[in-house]
């Protein structure tokens, strides 16, 4: 059964309007997800006065460190209504590690419309039958490969490609995300003080703009990439307004190197959405042919693939061609390849902020050696997609956003 559903969805590529979602963290899967499903049964159930919800494996391990449960309490339980909880972390479901079933329960106890859902990752969710909750397949290539040879064969650029598929309209949905991303970054260099939970962390976002500042040239511009990234990561650990890009978890990837690229440039906003359209592209590519989800291949999936989309969007805006974009992408999504996903107390902040930090001054390293090159190189982005969903699969839970395992097991 798994392998039908699998190849129901992999059948045609999505707008990139599915990966790129403005919303609340700290979770694309465990927190936004929940919500989107929450409200699709609540829709289906205007009169009901309980709800049931029993979350499984992964969703059910950190869903407390993720905030799951306000989500659904948040949507459900408005009006007074009753909304009962169920934790299952040891069973997971066969066709993902984040399973959901919904309940409407009657006055009279009886329990209707069982509804089994999975939050796949991105705020993405897939009903039980495979069905996605989203819509826009319009893509008619998805490889990096294909792409990339048409690209070449007409001389187009990516973002053309991005346009020709999803419509001019694509812009105006595109300047709302740049949009957001600027502002989770500003909102995060204004904000200082505690994150929330039991980890009681300091926000360093400010501190390391302060610091960036006062350095010259390339330390400035390493400090200031740091600063971005970590004011959004954040941001997202306080349950701020944050872009998926193409995850919560990996939010401050994307943001804090296009904002850097962005502010010593002065890049116009067209170029930046152009280059927020080939990110996407590549984050889209992934997402259809392996994973973006943190609990299905680790974090590979998100900080790698935030990486990737970072480092393709930095060669395109510094003028590189079709073979060094797919090059910066390439490098960018190797380098993290085998990273788990281990948040400690099943918070997204040990050690995810870093992570994003980190990855977003490494996106600028993997633009700045592709374009040194002709763009010619062994391993494709192509073949390391399908390594990394393999890498994903053979990974124990553990190590897969369940908070037992890796860091996680040791703090």
């Amino acid at each position: 059964m798994t392998v039908l559903l699998r190849l129901h969805l992999d059948y045609i590529m999505k707008s990139i309007k599915e990966l790129y979602r403005i919303g609340t963290g700290p979770s694309s899967s465990h927190t936004m997800g929940p919500r989107y499903a929450a409200e699709e049964f609540r829709q289906k159930h205007p009169d009901s006065k309980k709800f049931q919800v029993t979350l499984y494996g992964s969703l059910a391990a950190t869903g407390k460190g993720h905030l799951t449960d306000v989500a659904l309490e948040d949507v459900l339980g408005r009006e007074g209504r009753e909304v009962e909880i169920i934790w299952k972390p040891d069973i997971f479901l066969p066709f993902h590690p984040n399973g959901l079933e919904f309940k409407a329960i009657q006055k009279d106890g009886t329990e209707t419309d069982p509804w089994i859902v999975y939050s796949v990752g991105g705020g993405a969710i897939v009903s039980e039958n495979g069905e996605k909750l989203e819509s826009g397949e319009i893509y008619d290539k998805s490889s990096m490969t294909e792409i990339m040879n048409y690209c070449e064969d007409t001389g187009r650029c990516y973002w053309e490609y991005v346009e020709d598929c999803e419509g001019p309209e694509i812009w105006d949905y595109l300047r709302k995300v740049w949009n957001a991303m600027k502002e989770s970054v500003e909102r995060g260099l204004a904000h200082e003080g505690r994150l929330p939970g039991p980890l009681n962390l300091r926000r360093k976002a400010t501190s390391y703009l302060v610091k960036a500042e006062g350095f010259k040239d390339n330390l400035r511009n390493r400090g200031l990439t740091f600063a971005y990234a970590l004011a959004v990561s954040e941001e997202n650990a306080s349950g701020g307004v944050i872009v998926t890009a193409p995850t919560c978890g990996s939010s401050g990837v994307v943001p804090g190197a296009l904002y850097h690229i962005w502010k010593s440039r002065g890049f116009p906003e067209v170029m930046m959405l152009r280059a927020l359209a080939t990110a996407g592209l590549v984050g889209n590519i992934v997402k259809h042919n392996a994973s973006i989800s943190g609990a299905e291949v680790g974090c590979q999936g998100e900080v790698g693939v935030a990486c990737a989309m970072a480092a393709a969007a930095a060669c395109q805006l510094f003028g590189g061609s079709p073979a060094q974009i797919e090059y910066a992408a390439e490098m960018g999504l190797e380098h993290h390849l085998g990273m788990t996903c281990d948040p400690v107390c099943g918070l997204v902040q040990i050690p995810c902020i870093e992570r994003n930090a980190y990855a977003a001054a490494r996106a600028l390293d993997a633009n700045i050696y592709a374009t040194f090159t002709d763009g010619q190189h062994r391993v494709t982005f192509d073949k390391l997609v399908k390594v990394m969903k393999q890498t994903g699969h053979d990974l124990p839970s553990l190590y897969k956003e369940t908070a037992t395992g890796g860091l996680a097991a040791e703090m």
